[in-house]
């Protein structure tokens, strides 16, 4: 995706897929009827796994860490982020940040690997709520905790909206977790939304009663995905959740007053 004279380059990490019922639920039990994202014969939705590489002035940017390799877990097949980094003309030394959408664990794996950085230069950066939820009291997360334990150094924290980049702005979007953030990015007039996991599937953008099931705070989040959708309707941007099929970009129109998605 080109937004002004930005790239946006999608970086496979794998392919999850995973049971419907564990991942959105209905509010009034509707069925899945999802053209855009159709269930496999044993009733699962496809969640590809990755990053997103955006390039600017001298910084080069990972949105997201993926899973890291070796990760286990049903349903998932994902490792090769490195490799496909390595195809789009980047070495992990060249990378300047990695920015987290949020914590979850296939979103920070490739942080570190057998407790060395994998992108040694690199400043990572995420929402303090988030860096508090997950590696500090109750609700830590021990594979979090080890994830970023040999790399506390280049660890950074923010808080509130900021540009962390010229053209690279977050923008905190509580409820998926505490500090799910939104990146946007901005050339020339044109943006670009990452939502991370403000929402997993079209249909929470087009039917509002379709909600997640990873949601540390559900009412929340669907507010914080009510709010995103009605802007992107509105605007017209090009956004890009954390796991669609092939971490594709979309957008959000209006057609005889029913909300509707079209890949970008």
């Amino acid at each position: 995706m080109k937004i002004g004279a930005v790239d946006i380059v999608p970086i496979l990490d794998g392919i999850a897929r995973l049971p419907l019922a564990g991942t959105v639920v209905h509010a009034r039990g509707a069925r899945w009827e999802c053209r855009h994202q159709p269930l496999d014969a044993e009733g699962r939705i496809r969640m590809d796994v990755g990053s997103f590489l955006v390039r600017l002035g001298d910084r080069t940017v990972l949105v997201d860490a993926g899973t890291g390799p070796g990760f286990e877990h049903d349903g998932f097949a994902t490792g090769g982020l490195l490799g496909n980094l390595r195809r789009a003309g980047v070495a992990p030394e060249e990378v300047t940040d990695v920015v987290f959408t949020h914590l979850h664990v296939d979103h920070v794996g490739w942080s570190s690997v057998r407790g060395e950085a994998v992108f040694p230069r690199a400043a990572f950066r995420m929402h303090a709520a988030d860096w508090a939820h997950f590696t500090t009291g109750e609700t830590a997360d021990p594979a979090v905790r080890a994830t970023f334990a040999p790399i506390l150094g280049q660890v950074e924290t923010f808080d509130g909206e900021i540009e962390l980049v010229p053209g690279l702005v977050a923008r905190p979007a509580p409820g998926h977790t505490p500090g799910s953030t939104v990146f946007v990015v901005s050339d020339a007039g044109e943006r670009a939304l990452l939502l991370g996991d403000v929402l997993h599937t079209v249909s929470e953008l087009t039917d509002p009663e379709w909600e997640g099931m990873f949601d540390v705070d559900r009412p929340a989040a669907t507010a914080m995905r009510q709010r995103i959708a009605a802007e992107l309707e509105a605007s017209g941007d090009v956004f890009a959740p954390a796991h669609f099929p092939g971490l594709a970009f979309g957008r959000l129109v209006t057609a005889a007053g029913i909300r509707r998605f079209a890949w970008a």
